[in-house]
């Protein structure tokens, strides 16, 4: 096969719903495969310990042209798991627009059900719960681009 017709076998099957195009002869074997297989898997965060913080006091306003001190508040350490992107894509949380989305804060989910979509090079990838959980928190946004390992929902496992 000359590579003008492969070509046009490649030009095919990118054009087309097919995902693998397999052809074999005497001669050759031709496999043609687009987009991956999908892998998904969940990760959870560490759990850190948080040491106590001491507040200081009030400070009084500073002199005019004097510098005001910067005070670092510490944020509580969050109960719960998170569940992360397994893949860089699009998030979304209903299967279209007009869909109610997969889960919500309170959700109770059951281990295998749906809690959104991870949108990959048009193949749309079911994020799956991997243990039974209640929803705490959702950390993405409908319609937005999501990272390899982007905390997507924080969870209570049950």
């Amino acid at each position: 096969m000359d590579i003008k017709d492969l070509k046009t076998l490649i030009k095919m099957v990118t054009e087309t719903d097919i995902t693998e195009f397999e052809m074999e002869s005497e001669q050759e074997k031709i496999i043609i495969k687009r987009g991956h297989s999908e892998v998904v898997t969940y990760t959870a965060a560490p759990n850190y310990a948080v040491a106590p913080v001491q507040v200081a006091a009030p400070v009084a306003a500073p002199a005019p042209g004097a510098v005001a001190p910067v005070v670092a508040a510490a944020v509580a350490c969050e109960i719960g798991e998170v569940i992360t992107s397994p893949i860089i894509g699009t998030f979304y949380s209903a299967p279209s627009p007009e869909s109610d989305p997969y889960v919500k804060v309170g959700s109770i989910v059951e281990k295998g059900q749906t809690l959104c979509i991870v949108e990959a090079m048009k193949l749309m990838n079911e994020i799956e719960a991997e243990f039974k959980c209640k929803v705490v928190e959702i950390l993405a946004e409908n319609a937005k681009p999501v990272e390899y390992g982007a905390p997507l929902f924080r969870v209570e496992r049950l």
